[in-house]
Formats: C-alpha cells, sequence, structure tokens
C-alpha cells in the first residue's frame, strides 16, 4: 500500500490547485461530491453528455443548474478561469461542464453558442464511432474531419471551448489539431508508445499537441497501463512520466476519468455502439469482464480523496515542488485560460 503524504507533500497538495480533467461519476450520488471535497478536488470536467441528444443534454444541463443551487456551499460551475481560482480560495469543487461527444449538438452548429451560453466548456469532438463531425478510436474506418465537423472546429475556436481528442480516430485527431487555431486536449489518456491500446494516443499527435500548447491528462484507468487490473500509484507514475519524457512538463496533466458509483447497466451503455448495442463490436472479442470485482483505478488510486496520495510518489522521482503544482493542475489552469477566452 502506498503510505499517506508527509506534512511537505500534503501541505504542497494543499496549496495547488487541483484539477481532475475528466470525471464521469454517478452524479446523483452523495458520495462523488464528498469524495471530491475530501481529496480538495479544485475543479473537474465534469461528463454530462456522452451517447445524447440535444434535449437529452438540455435536460441534463437542467440537472447541473438545481445541483449548483442546492449546494452552494460545495459546488461552484466554472465558465472562467478565474472561476477555479475562486473555487479554489473558497474550498468548493468547481465543476466544468463537458461532453464526451458532439452528439448534443446534432446537425446544428448554432446549438455550440447555445452550450456555450449555458457553461459548456469542454467538448470532445467523437466518443468511440463515427459521427457527424468525424470518426471515433473505435471505429472500423477513419476518414478524418466531415465538412461539418471541419465548421465544427472553427466555431468552437470562436466561441471559446476547448476541444477534446481522447476517444477520437488517429486520423480525425491529427486533423483536428492542424486545423484548430488554438490548442486542444487529450483530457483521459496515455500514449500509445507507453502502453499500445487503441484509446491510447500516437506520438505524433501527442508531440503535435504539444508543441501547439495544448494538455494530455494522464489516466490511471487500469486498463490503459501496461500491468493492467493489477496498476499500483507507481504504474501509473509510470505513464505520467512517459507523457513528461516525450512532451515536457507544460503540456501534462491528471486525466483520472473517474466513475465513482457508477453501476453494471451504466459500463454496459457506455461501452455499446452508439449507446444503444451492447458490445461495441471492436471489444466483442475481449475476455467478459466482473464489473462487480474488477479493479478500474489502482487500490490507492480508486477515488478522488485518494489523490493526495500522487504527490509523495512524485516528488520521488525527482519532481520539483513547481512541477508537480504543474502536474496537479497548473497546466489545465494555463490552457483553460488561453482557450475559453475565444
Amino acid at each position: 500500500m502506498t503510505a499517506q503524504p508527509d506534512a511537505a507533500a500534503q501541505e504542497l497538495y494543499t496549496d495547488s490547485v487541483v484539477i481532475d480533467a475528466l470525471n464521469v461519476s454517478n452524479w446523483d450520488s452523495p458520495a462523488v461530491y464528498e469524495s471530491l471535497s475530501a481529496g480538495g478536488v479544485t475543479a473537474i470536467n465534469a461528463t454530462i453528455a456522452t451517447w445524447d441528444n440535444f434535449l437529452e443534454t438540455l435536460n441534463h444541463v437542467t440537472r447541473w443548474m438545481r445541483r449548483f443551487r442546492d449546494n452552494p456551499g460545495v459546488l461552484s460551475q466554472i465558465k472562467t478561469a478565474e472561476d477555479i481560482r475562486q473555487a479554489k480560495r473558497d474550498g468548493k469543487v468547481g465543476v466544468i461542464l463537458g461532453f464526451q461527444n458532439a452528439s448534443p449538438i446534432e446537425n446544428d452548429l448554432d446549438r455550440l453558442a447555445l452550450f456555450h451560453a449555458l457553461g459548456v466548456r469542454i467538448i470532445q469532438v467523437t466518443y468511440h464511432e463515427a459521427n457527424l463531425l468525424g470518426s471515433g478510436c473505435y471505429e472500423r474506418y477513419d476518414y478524418g474531419l466531415t465538412n461539418f465537423g471541419v465548421d465544427a472546429v472553427r466555431e468552437m475556436n470562436r466561441l471559446g471551448i476547448l476541444m477534446d481528442l481522447s476517444h477520437v480516430g488517429v486520423r480525425t485527431t491529427m486533423e483536428t489539431i492542424e486545423l484548430s487555431e488554438q490548442p486542444v486536449a487529450v483530457t483521459h489518456a496515455n500514449a500509445k508508445s507507453f502502453h499500445d491500446m487503441p484509446r491510447n494516443k500516437e506520438l505524433d499527435a501527442i508531440k503535435l499537441l504539444a508543441e501547439k500548447g495544448g494538455v494530455i491528462g494522464a489516466t490511471c484507468i487500469t486498463s490503459m497501463l501496461r500491468t493492467g487490473f493489477d496498476s499500483t500509484i507507481e504504474d501509473y507514475i509510470d505513464a505520467i512520466d512517459h507523457l513528461v519524457e516525450q512532451v515536457g512538463i507544460d503540456h501534462v496533466g491528471i486525466g483520472a476519468d473517474y466513475t465513482q458509483d457508477q453501476s453494471e447497466a451504466w459500463w454496459k451503455y457506455i461501452s455499446a455502439q452508439q449507446g444503444t448495442s451492447f458490445p461495441l463490436k471492436a471489444i466483442a472479442d475481449a475476455p467478459p469482464i466482473d464489473y462487480a470485482t474488477v479493479n478500474y483505478y489502482p487500490a490507492d488510486l480508486d477515488t478522488p480523496d485518494k489523490l493526495p496520495n500522487l504527490t509523495r510518489p512524485l516528488l520521488d522521482r525527482g519532481y520539483k515542488p513547481d512541477d508537480v503544482a504543474k502536474l496537479l493542475g497548473g497546466n489545465w489552469l494555463r490552457l483553460f485560460e488561453q482557450v475559453w477566452r475565444g
């Protein structure tokens, strides 16, 4: 088991802005917010839509407005980088409304402006499969951005919406980075050169993303680490080390991809073709998973309240305190401040 952070490590963590660039937990579970608060998490990119259409997503936004009203001492909606700094000062959990798919806009680009007005600040271009913008990482063929996708990239640049490429196909990823006039993100993935699996990202894409000012969030989902379900915090830090070695300390952050208190039904929904037909063809031949017992995260990093456990191992790897602060959230804050200006 990983030791609890010592006083110096805990002080560094407490003083840092801590941002997890992807959390897709069960938002109806009080334990989720208790864990985020206990972990001192400053802000999360909260997935509010994946396979959802326009009306379904508006309903999700409506529920989030109620959560913000009902929990003013705990939650704070994030629309600007300054909102994140204020959440840190107030000791609240800042929530960035984000999509893991562009499906909520359906075939109407004007809906990007509507969702931006409602506070959506991060949108993933595709999720696993093809949509109207481009192709996902599990699609049979990746033809790159569509005409509609090219216009969507330009409109998100104009509005100040950060584009996420975590589940996006190889060609669509590269074309988005090349076309975008603003930096983009991979909020939750590791390098394919570290562990070769479809959801991890190609090194040329990661390097181009960094060259243009973007950030990649290392994920601790065990299937995306070299040692699989047996992974430890040290295995996760290996993934962080690999990214830092490739693109430098200024372009790596945390993207844990927490799924706290989600059900087996949700896992099947999220892994279904277009959200309706389980399993996704690309993973249909994979060994069956016992959803109740599988270790999705390292034992000492399985929920957000364990995030302070990262600090001492990072220091022990030779990262300076200022560099640890960048990894914990400083790099994300810089990127958000630049892109959200529009």
